[in-house]
């Protein structure tokens, strides 16, 4: 991998990440690369600004917890531009590598971070995305930050969309209509839906009583949030599959369209949100050998395992 041009971002509400922000814009400088260092967060997104520049990096070191890896695949995605993530001030953790490894890196014990990107001592993951488009009822597109292959505005997300109340002063339930390729599924009462990615099944989806995909599957769940039917109940789609999300009811029946847990858009009955595969994938660096994704979901979610001694198989 060339590394003339390197984006860094860190999460904005973290003097770690910052620090570490630093040292990696130093020690690449030092490796050649021109370097842009900014920082991102709830109030903060610098991918807009990067982005109207035309020479785009060969490379975007994110230093964060998982949001701030997921505001970064929603922009690059579509450009295939790789992101290598750390989590320095994050929480969980579930896309990034450990602070531990990106220190131990930058100490230069074994073969040093840049060299060993230099060297293509690294993998390539490539992770489905998500893309809504909202339809209103008046025919007038809604906004949206990309546009699909066909040049509709539309929306992305790496972990998830997903649709709630959009009524703030009390707490309604709503009422959605699905339909998978034009074939209604059924109406699901509750406190929204959501569509996850396979990353994504291990976030909002698997909170709210989910299954666990591995990210190599290729494939859609459809998750209710706390539905009012014990027959409600997840299920997972074939990729091609194309969903069409519709609020019920009367008027004052808003929800609002969420994508990897950031505002994208407002619904209102009459209108329908149209949730497919994303035409690109996040492209994602891996620099352990030989990951293990559930040693990484033993970590993370504090498996147990059985809580007595395991008798040895007579297999």
């Amino acid at each position: 991998m060339q590394l003339s041009r390197v984006w860094v971002v860190f999460r904005s509400d973290s003097d770690s990440a910052e620090r570490a922000a630093k040292l990696c814009a130093e020690q690449l400088k030092a490796h050649g690369a021109v370097v842009m260092t900014v920082m991102s967060g709830l109030h903060s997104n610098p991918y807009p600004g990067l982005l109207a520049d035309d020479r785009l990096p060969d490379l975007v070191l994110v230093l964060g917890g998982d949001g701030t890896v997921l505001g970064a695949a929603r922009y690059l995605g579509p450009l295939a531009i790789p992101i290598l993530c750390f989590n320095v001030g994050g929480h969980l953790g579930f896309l990034t590598h450990e602070n531990s490894l990106l220190e131990q890196l930058l100490l230069n014990e074994g073969e040093g971070l840049w060299q060993r990107l230099q060297d293509s001592h690294y993998a390539l993951e490539r992770r489905m995305m998500l893309q809504a488009r909202v339809e209103r009822r008046d025919g007038i597109p809604a906004n949206g930050d990309h546009r699909d292959g066909q040049g509709l505005l539309c929306h992305l997300a790496l972990n998830d969309m997903y649709l709630r109340p959009a009524q703030e002063e009390s707490s309604p339930t709503c009422r959605l209509e699905l339909a998978i390729d034009g074939e209604v599924v059924g109406q699901y009462q509750g406190d929204g839906l959501i569509v996850a990615t396979p990353t994504g099944s291990t976030g909002y989806a698997m909170a709210s009583g989910g299954p666990i995909l591995h990210p190599s599957i290729d494939a859609i769940v459809v998750n209710p949030i706390c539905p009012m039917s014990l027959s409600s109940r997840p299920v997972v789609v074939p990729p091609r599959s194309r969903l069409s999300i519709s609020p019920l009811g009367d008027a004052g029946r808003r929800v609002k369209l969420w994508k990897d847990g950031a505002m994208a858009a407002e619904l209102q009955p009459g209108d329908r949100c149209l949730v497919s595969r994303a035409e690109h994938h996040a492209v994602l660096v891996v620099l352990e050998q030989q990951p293990s994704y559930f040693g990484n979901l033993s970590r993370k979610l504090h498996w147990a395992g059985s809580l007595t001694e395991a008798l040895p198989s007579q297999n």
